[in-house]
């Protein structure tokens, strides 16, 4: 058995390492290159910015591709890039306007996770001989009798297990987050140790697709007509103000309405339908139940009917906190949330845990 869990020589044992051109992923494919595995790289071509400029903290597709290829020139393994631009663009660019169109907050990290990585690209590794998917996320896993188990990174800082809430028993196998019990500076020392090319560059902050963070351009763009006038009303049903567009507000938000009120006004809640932003207190954000859409569980026993406690996390920076978890025969869930969350906005995550193991989880529908 190797260090990777699977019952053959490192030598024999093929690697597909998914490469995006940053720190994490080369340090991923050089770690394994060391230890004597078979590994191959592969980029993925999934948008094209045009004339979009490279800036810090952004990614820019080109550059990215480039980086890639050149650590795998470093250390001596073949590279592909493969264009996924057109799934990529439906799968997700498409699903991030739409939601915000809906009123909601999308997240395209978790939708590019479930579609393009470890549905579509586990495939290519598949076909191409391998025997392990790789990514640089920092995810712990960990092999059982039942199957393998994914567990919040080792460093809570950079935990990346909320983004994988929709992958499958079957996908958890296969995959491998070599990345997982480490922190960020260990793999920069890593990376600096390999004389990588890509040991000082700066981590992205931005959603890839998304240049200079202007979402609402992207929207705009993708779905024309999208910044449609409308009012905003108080919870009272007071109309207090107009704006452009809901896409330009999101639950919880407090700055940038506009608007002149005797207290502070937060956005409770977007009404698509009715073009209305609805504001009020900050009292008024706090929610101690949910509902929550296509439901995927994780753990090894089924999700008892009279409901199960869990651990949820509601945002990808919040702590978990404790929760229970009743299941629906259609697919959907209700969470009843201990000590409740200000802000809960449809469209987000609600990712279930118990201690460090991630259990699933669901997308936020709406609160109760």
């Amino acid at each position: 058995m190797n260090s990777l869990f699977i019952d053959k020589a490192p030598e024999d044992t093929r690697i597909v390492v998914a490469m995006s051109g940053g720190v994490d992923s080369s340090v991923t494919a050089a770690m394994l290159k060391e230890q004597g595995y078979d590994v191959v790289g592969v980029t993925l071509q999934l948008y094209d910015h045009g004339e979009a400029v490279c800036r810090p903290n952004t990614c820019c597709a080109g550059r990215d591709i480039y980086d890639a290829r050149r650590v795998a020139d470093q250390i001596g393994i073949p590279h592909y890039v493969l264009d996924y631009e057109e799934v990529f663009k439906r799968d997700v660019m498409d699903y991030f306007a739409e939601t915000y169109v809906q009123g909601e907050t999308p997240i395209p990290c978790v939708k590019c996770n479930e579609t393009v990585k470890f549905r579509d690209l586990l495939e290519t590794a598949k076909d191409l001989g391998g025997d392990a998917l790789v990514t640089g996320h920092y995810v712990q896993w960990e092999k059982t009798d039942q199957g393998a188990i994914l567990l919040r990174g080792a460093d809570h800082r950079r935990d990346q297990s909320y983004f994988m809430f929709t992958m499958t028993q079957e996908q958890a196998d296969f995959v491998r987050f070599p990345l997982g019990n480490m922190s960020k500076d260990e793999t920069r020392a890593l990376a600096k140790k390999y004389g990588l090319s890509v040991a000082s560059k700066s981590d992205s902050q931005d959603i890839c697709f998304v240049p200079e963070g202007k979402y609402v351009d992207v929207v705009a763009k993708l779905r024309p007509g999208a910044l449609e006038p409308g009012e905003i009303v108080h919870l009272d049903g007071t109309v207090v103000g107009k704006h452009d567009g809901i896409i330009k507000y999101t639950v919880g938000q407090r700055r940038g309405l506009g608007i002149a009120w005797p207290d502070p006004l937060y956005v409770i809640r977007l009404d698509a339908e009715k073009k209305q932003v609805i504001v009020g207190p900050q009292e008024a954000l706090l929610e101690f139940e949910l509902t929550i859409a296509e439901l995927n569980w994780i753990g090894f026993t089924p999700l008892p009917a009279e409901g199960r406690e869990i651990e949820a996390k509601v945002r990808s920076a919040q702590p978990p906190q404790p929760a229970t978890v009743y299941p629906n025969e259609d697919g959907t869930a209700r969470v009843v949330l201990r000590d409740g969350y200000a802000g809960i906005a449809p469209g987000q995550a609600c990712v279930f845990y118990e201690g460090e193991r991630m259990l699933g989880g669901g997308w936020i529908q709406k609160a109760a």
